[in-house]
């Protein structure tokens, strides 16, 4: 397997978490050290500290050293990726479904002449 399909493997292993969904939305809006973000959860720093490691695994954050404080921040080019990977599919899902538009639509018309030519011969 090459490089990027591992990261988004890994990228979507990580999001398959509904906390980890969570802690990644509320990093869009900001940065925020591992406290912070294991504030609104019933959980253990500890267990929100190993979400951000998932994640941080995953390369959809990364940590830095602001004097005391060790926030982390989201890596928007994972998500580059992901996005780039979810629109290729969403493209070909799109043709398919032009093509069977087009094909109910000559399937209708055909209906159609069939019947006024049965219509015309009574």
């Amino acid at each position: 397997m090459d490089e990027s399909t591992e990261r988004l493997n890994r990228a979507f292993a990580a999001l398959a978490d509904p906390t980890r969904r969570e802690l990644v939305a509320r990093l869009a809006g900001a940065d925020a050290t591992v406290g912070e973000l294991a504030e609104p959860y019933d959980m253990s720093l500890q267990a929100i500290s190993k979400h951000v490691k998932v994640l941080e695994e995953a390369g959809l954050v990364t940590r830095s050293k602001d004097a005391q404080r060790r926030p982390v921040h989201l890596d928007a080019e994972v998500f580059d990726l992901m996005s780039k990977w979810i629109e290729r599919y969403r493209r070909e899902a799109e043709e398919r479904y032009q093509r069977l538009d087009a094909l109910l639509g000559r399937m209708a018309d055909d209906e159609n002449k069939n019947q006024y030519r049965t219509e015309d011969a009574s």
